[in-house]
């Protein structure tokens, strides 16, 4: 995934009200940027950090100009935009396909399921005999110690209702799967947060007691672009 046009450097100044932040320009202005990360962001948005944003055309928007990257202290890059991740895992399944990807020719998006929820990408085979496959994208950002990533960054309500959802779904002999998308390039593998969301985690091992599937996507952030890495499965 490119940038384009180009994003534009600042300085973080604070991040307030979950969805704004306050950067400073290069010529010394200040300006708010709109934060499309609803999470917690730990180790993400500290003071001092380099930001690069991007700016939309759209005239009805209160704030045109939205957070995309970050790079820590330790020159590590952050993908700080959520809305990125799931064209990036469904770029990356057409690009690198893992063999559970195979005999899928299309990929839906924002699939309802259950009572309250969306899925977020659906593979669907032009043969009858090979069933769909649902998978839940999650933006990973929350670095531990010695590279493990951590999901979820704070409790989560709607992901642990997603879970019990889809263990619904594998119920009914769907076949379902979690993939979560490593937008920090500190993080090396990825784990369930129990000290953050005892339920999220509680949930997520009884939906892999009844064939969850979950999967990492790893990516190269850079300051034009989002390339995939690799898989771990």
């Amino acid at each position: 995934m490119q940038f384009e046009p180009k994003l534009l450097p600042a300085i973080l100044i604070r991040r307030y009200k979950r969805f704004l932040a306050d950067v400073e320009r290069p010529d010394g202005s200040t300006l708010t940027l709109h934060c499309a990360n609803t999470g917690a962001m730990s180790g993400c948005a500290e003071p001092g950090y380099r930001v690069w944003y991007s700016t939309s055309n759209n005239p009805k928007r209160k704030y045109p100009h939205t957070w995309e990257l970050a790079e820590n202290h330790q020159q590590q890059w952050i993908c700080v935009n959520t809305h990125r991740a799931n064209a990036l895992v469904a770029d990356a399944i057409d690009t690198a396909p893992l063999p559970l990807f195979q005999n899928y020719q299309r990929v839906e998006r924002e699939i309802r399921f259950g009572q309250k929820s969306r899925i977020d990408l659906r593979l669907v085979s032009e043969h009858s005999n090979v069933p769909m496959l649902y998978i839940e994208v999650k933006s990973v950002t929350l670095l531990g110690e010695n590279g493990i990533g951590y999901f979820p960054d704070a409790v989560s309500v709607r992901g642990t209702r997603q879970l019990k959802e889809m263990t619904e779904l594998l119920k009914a002999g769907q076949r379902v799967c979690v993939c979560y998308a490593v937008l920090h390039t500190g993080i090396q593998r990825v784990a369930v947060a129990k000290h953050i969301d005892p339920d999220y985690a509680h949930a997520l091992a009884q939906a892999k007691a009844h064939g969850l599937m979950v999967i990492e996507a790893h990516f190269k952030i850079e300051q034009e672009k989002i390339t995939f890495s690799h898989w771990c499965t």
